[in-house]
């Protein structure tokens, strides 16, 4: 099977640089259709569903091999290498932003930038470690969700989004969920909510942006601030939009700090160049 079929991937855009836009849990690509567009005159756009999700080939899923977020990165390289890019800027939300620290800690050749909105190496609390949830809520999180689907997804929708006085917002992202084929969707929080990547953080070489909501019930900004402390190229921007979905509620101040990132990551290419 084609991999760009695979994760129906598309691609627009005028520019020679690659950015890859990869979605969060319960989402597809249609979650970057207010941010991506200001991007496509400088760069060649890349959007894709993770399998089982959108409209991507839901025959393709294995459990096997997205028994871990390993498996997603993997799928990241292959589009990669699919479309024979270089070079890349990775925008990834929530849990795909882990998934682009892996991939880029797996072939960091291939990645410039990383952009990671709303990310979280692991949503469980430790000892010296607020991630903002302790595991008996996340073990009641999941049982709600393997015993309701779509109840959970209107419950969840709401806190997830934030911004009450938008509710049209929460409503995308319930229907967004709802779209998400249920089995897949319960395997695949099982993944991300029992994820811990807090030592892959380290090992990223690439320039590194951080997008942290000032409120965000799924990664507060004590989450924010640790991933900024373990990246060694990394810049942390607290944005003033608040929930976990700034690509939809924010997108006007997303695609600002994202602009102004990528500027200072072509002043630093010159310079490195010129020296």
């Amino acid at each position: 099977m084609s991999i760009l079929k695979r994760n129906n991937v598309k691609l627009f855009g005028e520019g020679s640089r690659a950015m890859i836009f990869a979605h969060g849990y319960g989402c597809d690509q249609n979650m970057w259709r207010y941010v991506a567009p200001a991007f496509q005159q400088d760069y060649k756009i890349i959007l894709f569903d993770h399998v089982g999700a959108g409209n991507s080939d839901i025959a393709a899923f294995d459990r096997r091999r997205y028994q871990t977020l390993a498996g997603y990165s993997e799928d990241v390289l292959e589009i990669c290498h699919a479309l024979d890019l270089r070079n890349v800027t990775f925008v990834g939300h929530s849990v795909s932003s882990m998934i682009g620290v892996l991939a880029a800690i797996r072939e960091p050749e291939l990645f410039e930038n990383l952009i990671l909105v709303g990310p979280s190496p692991r949503y469980i609390n430790d000892v010296s470690y607020v991630g903002g949830f302790e595991r008996p809520e996340i073990d009641g999180l999941l049982d709600m969700l393997d015993q309701n689907y779509l109840g959970w997804a209107s419950t969840m929708a709401p806190a997830i989004m934030a911004n009450g006085d938008r509710p049209e917002l929460a409503a995308e992202l319930e229907n967004s969920f709802c779209r998400t084929d249920p089995q897949i969707a319960k395997f695949f929080a099982r993944v991300t909510f029992l994820s811990d990547n807090r030592e892959d953080l380290a090992q990223v070489r690439s320039r590194t942006l951080i997008l942290q909501c000032s409120e965000d019930v799924i990664a507060p900004l004590s989450v924010g601030e640790f991933v900024h402390r373990e990246i060694t190229n990394s810049e942390l921007v607290i944005m003033k939009a608040t929930g976990h979905c700034p690509n939809l509620s924010a997108p006007e101040e997303t695609i600002r700090s994202i602009q102004k990132f990528l500027v200072g990551s072509s002043a630093s290419a010159k310079l490195s160049f010129a020296s």
